[in-house]
């Protein structure tokens, strides 16, 4: 069989296999379901990714330009409804003006002094991205107006990287520091000190970031492989994904999509810019199994948070290294970003990822609605301020 990558093989698939309609959301007062997870909100356009809350409850929301009909790839969360945020104008893709709008946004994060951070990959239909498009943008809150704006030189973010999600430590150095993993083809972590703008990449390449070459996960009773139309299918290989940090900000955990291992780096090392990423790599830790997980979140209480793609569930990983299932149901399919939120709730996305074109020979086999849940959790999120 042959093997590709996710990113390298999805921009023709989904090119040819665009979705029509705005993307727009209805909110559930429905009660708990199985599992005690309730449905905050259902998405009837755009397929998302990321979603952040901040203290105050606003809920955010990003749809990345992947071959749906986008026409905001940031939006807040109004009455229920998606709403281009901060404007409808800087979430317009212009390829003339990389620096200037959202190309296609991944992640949108909401730091512990409450601003909103979006991370843009540059890299709509991971065709690959030019200078300005990579980037990482600050939204003050209390203004909605945009008040910072980092963008990534070509050797930080090459061309066929993928910024995928960030984290922030805002102790270190002036201003603080982001973490970032890159699932594109150059596998890796991003460090970004805030005050200055300066960033630099650690562990590319390395066992770690990698996707496992034997991995062959079973989701909704079958094995999930790239199966292009008249073609042989091709393993799916993603490197790092999910990101989380410790509650005493030490310990950064990692994990690539394609795998069932769980790592971690000590920040230490990797927020030092001085240090060779051979000095970096000796602190890895490799933390065992773990179910296979798009994103990771964690809390402050020492726990981290997961969703289980193969068995529709999300799970928590107590600080002892044992796991439990938190919530299950048949419409978790495909659980992607998780936030954990200051009404101590955990918060996340389930987009049927697994049921696009890509993987099912040209067909799209997703079924709107796309869902963003809840479910209680008796723990706040990591403030490292």
């Amino acid at each position: 069989m042959k093997r590709r990558t996710f990113l390298g093989a999805t921009t023709a698939s989904l090119a040819a296999t665009q979705l029509a309609g705005p993307a727009h959301a209805t909110s559930s007062t429905a009660g708990p379901t199985a599992g005690q997870y309730t449905v905050v909100a259902r998405f009837w356009g755009s397929m998302p990714t990321g979603v952040t809350v901040s203290r105050q409850g606003r809920i955010f929301v990003n749809f990345p330009r992947w071959g749906d009909d986008v026409p905001f790839t940031v939006a807040e969360l109004r009455q229920g409804k998606p709403v281009a945020y901060p404007d409808a104008e800087v979430n317009r893709e212009d390829a003339s003006d990389l620096a200037g709008h959202f190309q296609s946004v991944q992640s949108v994060v909401v730091d512990p002094a409450d601003r909103l951070w979006i991370l843009d990959t540059g890299n709509p239909l991971f065709a690959g991205s030019s200078y300005g498009g990579p980037k990482l943008v600050a939204v003050d809150l209390r203004t909605d107006r945009i008040v910072r704006k980092i963008l990534f030189p070509p050797e930080v973010v090459p061309s066929n990287s993928y910024p995928n999600d960030v984290r922030f430590d805002l102790r270190r150095g002036a201003e603080g520091m982001a973490f970032i993993t890159d699932s594109g083809g150059s596998n890796g972590v991003i460090v970004v000190d805030l005050a200055t703008g300066r960033a630099w990449r650690r562990l590319t390449g390395r066992p770690s970031v990698l996707p496992d070459e034997q991995f062959l996960p079973l989701i909704e009773g079958e094995p999930l492989m790239i199966r292009p139309a008249g073609s042989e299918p091709m393993h799916y290989e993603t490197g790092s994904d999910g990101i989380a940090l410790s509650a005493d900000g030490k310990r950064l955990y990692y994990s690539p999509l394609s795998s069932r291992r769980l790592h971690s780096v000590a920040t230490d090392a990797l927020a030092d810019p001085d240090a060779t990423d051979a000095e970096v790599a000796v602190t890895v830790e490799d933390h065992g199994f773990k179910p296979m997980a798009d994103g990771l979140e964690s809390d402050d209480k020492g726990r981290l948070y997961g969703g289980d793609l193969e068995h529709n569930s999300i799970w928590c990983r107590n600080p002892d290294g044992t796991y439990r299932t938190l919530a299950q149901g048949a419409d978790l399919i495909w659980v992607d970003t998780l936030s954990v939120a200051s009404d101590r709730h955990l918060y996340a996305t389930a987009n049927q990822l697994n049921r696009m074109s890509l993987f099912h020979e040209g067909e799209d086999l997703r079924r709107k609605p796309y869902l963003l849940v809840r479910l209680p959790i008796d723990a706040g999120p990591v403030r490292l301020v």
